[in-house]
């Protein structure tokens, strides 16, 4: 069932959202100061092409840098980006097929606005420790 609603939300919305993200992960690239939002934004950009069977944790011993790093990103793309899930979160709600992706899509919001600091798991262990 995941797979067959990970295949659905590619192409309604994940390869969208995700094409907002690489953007994103482009331009913080661009100066050396914010290569770390870009990576963070690429990172994303792959959880939101396949969200259905993973999950987004807090990353243990992210600090004072990465709340910093949260501040900036979320006046810089975070604002922007949120407003997209919410955009084509919408039209999703219209179908009965698309309320899970909408809700999916509204959950995605969170990490749209304080990406640092977060890992991305599989479900199977939401409550795991991350991956090193």
């Amino acid at each position: 069932m995941k797979t067959l609603l990970n295949v659905i939300w590619l192409f309604f919305a994940g390869a969208w959202l995700a094409l907002g993200y690489v953007a994103a992960g482009i331009v913080c690239c661009l100066l050396v100061v914010t290569i770390p939002f870009g990576i963070a934004a690429f990172r994303i950009a792959g959880y939101v092409l396949w969200p259905f069977g993973r999950t987004v944790v807090d990353k243990p011993g992210a600090g004072a840098w990465s709340t910093l790093g949260n501040v900036v990103w979320l006046v810089v793309a975070g604002v922007w980006l949120a407003i997209g899930h919410v955009v084509t979160a919408i039209p999703l709600f219209v179908s009965i097929i698309g309320i899970p992706m909408g809700i999916a899509n509204l959950k995605l919001i969170p990490i749209s606005l304080l990406p640092l600091g977060k890992e991305v798991v599989p479900t199977d262990r939401p409550f795991a420790e991350p991956v090193r």
